[in-house]
């Protein structure tokens, strides 16, 4: 049983990985590329799709690497996946400070509405959001280290 729940928890966090570094480093530059209006139309689209998946996708993953962690406790590798939830951790926490309030603003702009700034708050969230998926990618890396 514990196997099942270590590749599950896994592939759950690699699969979020892939997205989180997608948006940063594929779609995010698509869409900043984009003339007018476009761009910032595309993340506020986004913003609404994803902003409705994502937090039950950090949340299932920090939940099935705490249980992983306790479940495994005595194993040798239950270091790295207490690090590795305590990193979901920061990557939840960071979410919730600064991501979700400008993702929230964002999502809700159009050409008529958005702030003067629009730009600087969007490139606020991509800098939060490289570091978010530092952050992850860290504890998919150690994930996959304690499976191993």
């Amino acid at each position: 049983m514990l196997n099942a729940l270590e590749i599950v928890t896994v592939v759950l966090v690699g699969l979020m990985v892939g997205v989180e570094f997608s948006v940063a480093f594929i779609m995010g530059p698509i869409l900043n590329a984009l003339p007018g209006d476009s761009g910032q139309l595309g993340h506020a689209h986004g913003g609404r799709m994803l902003g409705a998946l994502m937090p039950f996708w950090y949340i299932g993953s920090l939940v099935l690497s705490a249980v992983w962690a306790v479940a495994g406790w005595r194993h040798q590798e239950a270091g790295l996946v207490v690090t590795a939830a305590g990193l979901l951790i920061v990557s939840v926490v960071m979410s919730i400070l600064l991501l979700v309030p400008i993702n929230n603003r964002n999502r809700t702009w159009t050409p008529e509405n958005r702030p003067a700034d629009w730009k600087q708050q969007l490139r606020r969230w991509d800098r939060y959001h490289y570091i978010r998926v530092a952050v992850i990618i860290a504890a998919f890396a150690l994930l996959v280290t304690a499976l191993a």
